[in-house]
């Protein structure tokens, strides 16, 4: 029954205990006593919203920075992790396998202020090797969420009878 719990959340969190219980033949207290032991574990750790910053009219770029580490010996990746995770600027990293060590997702106003973050912070790093950025054109799907407009009628194909 968690997993299932945890599907319902994952699609969309605002889904009631009451509304669960009905689509998984429970109770509504066994399913809010269920989220809080998982609440309690870490495995639920926090809800939150995917939103739509353009539409919000949010100017913000994102870049995925592909960075070469020196591993630490004791802690490997994990020490320089640490120090770039700690960055407000820093949306998400990842230790990847490949010619990179680190996938960095670095959220900026501006093209200019991902590149000095990634030339004056990120960079010189002790433990960074180097760095490859690639900026994001355009969001398709994000967190499972599509966030491209349906096509309109009119682009359609007629088909001939």
């Amino acid at each position: 029954m968690d997993k299932q719990i945890l599907k319902i959340l994952e699609r969309d969190a605002r889904t009631s205990p009451a509304q669960m219980a009905v689509m998984l033949g429970k109770t509504e207290e066994e399913i809010e006593k269920s989220i809080k032991q998982m609440e309690e574990a870490g495995i639920i750790r926090h809800y939150k919203a995917i939103i739509d910053w353009e539409k919000a009219g949010k100017e913000q770029v994102f870049a995925f920075i592909d960075v070469r580490v020196s591993p630490s010996r004791g802690v490997g990746f994990d020490d320089v992790a640490r120090r770039v995770y700690k960055y407000p600027e820093v949306h998400s990293v990842y230790l990847v396998s490949g010619d990179y060590d680190l996938r960095v997702v670095v959220e900026g106003k501006t093209m200019r202020d991902v590149a000095f973050f990634v030339a004056e912070k990120l960079s010189t790093l002790e433990g960074v090797l180097s760095t490859k950025s690639s900026f994001l054109l355009k969001k398709y799907k994000m967190d499972g969420d599509i966030f491209e407009e349906p096509a309109a009628e009119e682009d359609r194909l007629a088909v001939a009878p």
